[in-house]
This record gives C-alpha cells, sequence and structure tokens, in this order.
C-alpha cells in the first residue's frame, strides 16, 4: 500500500516478502525512517537490519538464524540483487533499494529533527570517535547518548544486564549496532525486548561514515556491482562471500521463483540460543 504524509511525502509500505524463508520489507527510504521513528517516540521495541545477500544467505542457510531475522520488525533490502528478488518474485516494482549506510544516514537526520538521542554500539574505539567526529560535523544537533564499542567476544549475562541499564539510563531512544552481520542482527534479536526501543543492525556504515572504507562508486552500486568493488578490496576476507554465497543465492532465488512455496517464512519459537555477542 502507498501511504502519504501530512506533509505531502509519499511512502511505499508493501509489507514483508519471503526472499528464501527471510521476510524482506518492501519499503522505500521514507517508510523505513517513519516506522523508526514511529517507535523511538513511542517506546516500543524494533528490531531493524538492512540485508544484502550475504545476509539473507546468512538465514537460509541456518534455520535458527532465519528465525531471529524473521523476529525482526524492519528488513529492509539493502543489496539491489535483494531488491530485484523482491520486484521479481513479488512484482514489488520497488525502484531503489534501502541501503544500510543511506538509512543510517536518514535515520540520524531525523533523529536530529525530532531530538531522539542516539547509542552507539559496536566497532573498534578508533572508529568510534571518527565516525562520532564526523557525526557532529554533519548533524550539529544531533544528541549522542552514548556509546561503546564491541567486545569482540560473547559477553556473560551480567555483563548483558550492565549494557542494557547503561543504554537504558542514558536516555538513548535509538540504537544503531556495528558488529558485522550476522552478530548484530543477532544482537539486536536480543536486545529489542530488553531495551524498547529501536535497534538498528547497520554494519559497515560505522566505517564508511568514520571514513574509513570506500564506498562503491555510485555507477557500480546502482548496476549491482558493489560486491565487486568490496570483493577487489578485501579479496581475502570476502572471496567466500561472493564467490560461493552470490551464485547460491542466485540459484534459489530460481527454485523460489519456480516453486514458492518451498521458501516459506518461519518465526522465533522460543528455542533460539542466547549468543550474547559483544
Amino acid at each position: 500500500m502507498i501511504k502519504i504524509r501530512i506533509d505531502g511525502v509519499q511512502m511505499l509500505d508493501l509489507g514483508k516478502k519471503p526472499v528464501l524463508g527471510i521476510g524482506i520489507s518492501a519499503v522505500d527510504y521514507e517508510a523505513a525512517v517513519e516506522k523508526i521513528v514511529n517507535a523511538a517516540k513511542n517506546k516500543q521495541p524494533f528490531g531493524v537490519s538492512a540485508l544484502a545477500v550475504h545476509g539473507v544467505m546468512e538465514g537460509f542457510m541456518d534455520p535458527e538464524h532465519k528465525r531471529r531475522l524473521n523476529g525482526l520488525e524492519l528488513v529492509t533490502p539493502d543489496g539491489q540483487h535483494v531488491r530485484w528478488a523482491l520486484n521479481i518474485l513479488h512484482k514489488t516494482k520497488l525502484d531503489d533499494r534501502v541501503y544500510g549506510p543511506d538509512l543510517t544516514l536518514k535515520t540520524l537526520s531525523a533523529a536530529e529533527k525530532e531530538q531522539l538521542p542516539i547509542y552507539l554500539y559496536g566497532a573498534t574505539d578508533e572508529i568510534l570517535e571518527k565516525l562520532i567526529n564526523n557525526l557532529k560535523v554533519k548533524f550539529p544537533d544531533l544528541k549522542v547518548a552514548g556509546y561503546e564499542s564491541s567486545k569482540f567476544r560473547k559477553i556473560s549475562s551480567e555483563e548483558k544486564k550492565e549494557v542494557v541499564n547503561r543504554i537504558n539510563e542514558c536516555g538513548a531512544q535509538i540504537v544503531f549496532v556495528g558488529l558485522g552481520c550476522p552478530r548484530q542482527e543477532v544482537w539486536a534479536f536480543e536486545y529489542k525486548e530488553e531495551l524498547q526501543k529501536p535497534i538498528l543492525a547497520v554494519g559497515a556504515a560505522f566505517a564508511f561514515h568514520a571514513g574509513l572504507l570506500d564506498q562503491a562508486p555510485k555507477w557500480m552500486q546502482d548496476r549491482g556491482l558493489e560486491w565487486f568493488y568490496r570483493l577487489l578490496k578485501e579479496p581475502r576476507r570476502l572471496a567466500y562471500r561472493y564467490m560461493i554465497l552470490n551464485p547460491k543465492y542466485v540459484w534459489n532465488v530460481y527454485r523460489q521463483y519456480v516453486n514458492p512455496d518451498k521458501f516459506k517464512m518461519e518465526y522465533p519459537d522460543g528455542s533460539e540460543e542466547v549468543l550474547s555477542y559483544g
């Protein structure tokens, strides 16, 4: 359905559609930001992720993680290949993806306008320091209520309580998490009920906006070639992700096109292991 805001801005929200059993939200940026802001104002648990092919395949290959992903309230088509799958499989006619780094900036802009304090969790001290300095320039009225870097390990139940208390007590209303896929999606799933606020799993957006990681040129992004650009930059780390997972993704999207009933969405059932990534 198409919704029109009072100020006349059109928003597209067609709900979740299964791509390899993962519910991908067929939305545009305006609808995604509106949902996040509303959840922040109403103090509602609201898990958000922007998934490219890698993120979808992590869920497709792991039934437990698939249920976690389907337990998030908003999962946007981060990659062009995920947007194309929505259009091919469900005829959504989406004109653009909802790219995590851009969704981050648009949400930060809305947070600044609406006076919604934010919290940054994950990455390294160096990345957070540079990120916050850049955000102060780009969003001078944005309130960063707190931040902490990743511990790069699993944390204890006591440590988890301390994280929850720190975030809740500082007054933050939106949390941005940069732990990398799939750890950040697990984090959003495990923390959203306790934090009662939007949690955005945004991954490389921290490094991008800190100025420590180059983004692909726009012409490559628009043509679905961002993966090739990143592969050239980090061949050892990303070879498996792009050379093995991408072809598997294409093949299974074709399988879903031929037989959609075999790719149903499954939801959390309470049996999901608590992984406590920190």
